[in-house]
């Protein structure tokens, strides 16, 4: 199984921006998609982005789409995702995920340990 290594996470105040980014310890060949997801206190996780490996489609969520942008860089076996104007309810832990399905539908089989990012108001 794949180990995903999440970096970048910190505070941050409202409006601010900070970069996340995963590092998969073993060759990506068999990964079909990496996302990001995240989990605040009293809440279920939820994907926040997602990228098809080869052929880079991307998915947001409604509550990121403009702010947030995911890209993979397929020879470091890395993906980020660069978070603009952060508003307080982006508070939470960030997972990384990565998706080994054949035909990829949307499910994810590996997990990162999280990073903590918090928006201050």
């Amino acid at each position: 199984q794949v180990q995903l290594e999440e970096s970048g996470g910190g505070l941050v105040q409202t409006g601010g921006s900070l970069r996340l980014s995963c590092a998969a310890s073993e060759r990506t060949f068999s990964m079909s998609a990496m996302g990001w997801f995240r989990q605040a206190p009293g809440k279920e996780r939820e994907l926040v982005a997602s990228i098809t490996w080869t052929a880079g489609d991307t998915y947001y969520a409604v509550s990121v789409k403009g702010r947030f942008a995911i890209s993979r860089d397929i020879a470091k076996q890395t993906v980020q995702l660069q978070m603009n104007s952060l508003k307080p309810e982006d508070t939470a832990i960030y997972y990384c995920a990565a998706s080994h399905q054949v035909l990829y539908t949307g499910n994810f089989d590996s997990w990162g340990q999280g990073t903590q990012v918090t928006v201050s108001s």
